[in-house]
C-alpha cells in the first residue's frame, strides 16, 4: 500500500449553487467577520481572512453520519466514530427500476460484492457514474436509494461503515420512516453506536471495483454529523 498515493472519493464544499445539494439545503455560504474598522477578508483590504461558514452538512456535500441523525436520544459523530481506518470494499451496482423508482436491491449487492469476509467497510458506487454527481441538485428528483433487504445483507455480510454516492440511504419522501438508516443501526430495539454512513461521496471511473484502505476524516461535530473527507488508498496485491 502506497500512502502517498491518495484517491479523494469525497465531493469539495462550494459555495453558491454550483455544486451538489439536496432536501433543499440552503447552499453553504461564507462571509467575513466584520467589527468596526475589522473586516476579515484580503480582497477587501483586511490584514487577515477570518470567514464565518454557513452549511448544511446533510445537504451540502459529503458527509459521514451516526445514530444519532435518527435516534431521539443524543449521540454525536465524535462520540461514535472513534476508529478511522478500515479495509473497504469498492462495488459498482446499477440500480433496478421499480415501480418507478431506481433501488439498490439485495440481489444486485449480492452480484457485486466479492470480499466482504476482508472487510469493515462498503463503498458503493452507482451506475451512471460521472462528474455531474459533483454539482447535481436532487431536492425533488427521488434519487435513487437502497432497500432494507439490502441493508440487511450488508450487516449480514459483516460492514459496519456504509459509504454511497447519493444523497441518502432512504427514499427521499418516506413519510418519515428512515427504514434503511434505522434498519443499519438496528434503532430502537439494539442500537449499533459504532456505525457510520457515508453519503454524496463520488468514486471517479478510473477508480476499479476491489479492496481499499480506507481513512474516514470528520470535524470533531459534537452533532449527529460532520462534512467528511473521504480517501482511500490501493491495496497492493501479493
Amino acid at each position: 500500500m502506497n500512502l502517498t498515493k491518495p484517491l479523494d472519493i469525497s465531493i469539495p464544499l462550494v459555495e453558491g449553487l454550483e455544486t451538489v445539494n439536496c432536501f433543499y439545503a440552503p447552499p453553504m455560504s461564507v462571509s467575513p467577520v466584520i467589527a468596526g474598522d475589522f473586516v476579515g477578508d484580503t480582497q477587501k483590504g483586511g490584514p487577515v481572512n477570518f470567514m464565518n461558514v454557513k452549511l448544511n452538512p446533510h445537504g451540502n456535500g459529503t458527509h459521514t453520519e451516526c445514530l444519532g441523525h435518527v435516534a431521539k436520544e443524543r449521540y454525536t459523530i465524535n462520540q461514535c466514530l472513534k476508529e478511522f481506518h478500515f479495509i473497504a470494499e469498492l462495488v459498482s451496482v446499477y440500480p433496478e427500476r421499480v415501480n418507478g423508482d431506481k433501488i439498490i436491491t439485495k440481489k444486485i449487492l449480492e452480484q457485486a460484492t466479492r470480499n466482504h469476509n476482508q472487510s469493515k467497510a462498503i463503498i458503493i458506487r452507482t451506475y451512471p457514474n460521472d462528474d455531474l454527481k459533483l454539482k447535481t441538485n436532487y431536492s425533488g428528483a427521488n434519487p435513487t436509494y437502497m432497500e432494507v433487504e439490502a441493508i440487511q445483507y450488508v450487516l449480514e455480510c459483516g460492514f459496519e461503515h456504509l459509504l454511497i454516492d447519493l444523497p441518502s440511504v432512504d427514499r427521499e419522501e418516506d413519510g418519515g420512516k428512515l427504514a434503511a438508516h434505522k434498519t443499519f443501526w438496528e434503532y430502537p430495539n439494539n442500537p449499533q453506536t459504532q456505525r457510520t454512513i457515508s453519503e454524496l461521496i463520488y468514486v471517479p471511473n478510473d477508480i476499479k471495483d476491489g479492496l481499499y484502505f480506507l481513512q474516514i476524516q470528520i470535524a470533531s461535530f459534537e452533532i449527529d454529523v460532520s462534512p467528511s473527507k473521504i480517501v482511500i488508498y490501493q491495496v497492493e496485491e501479493t
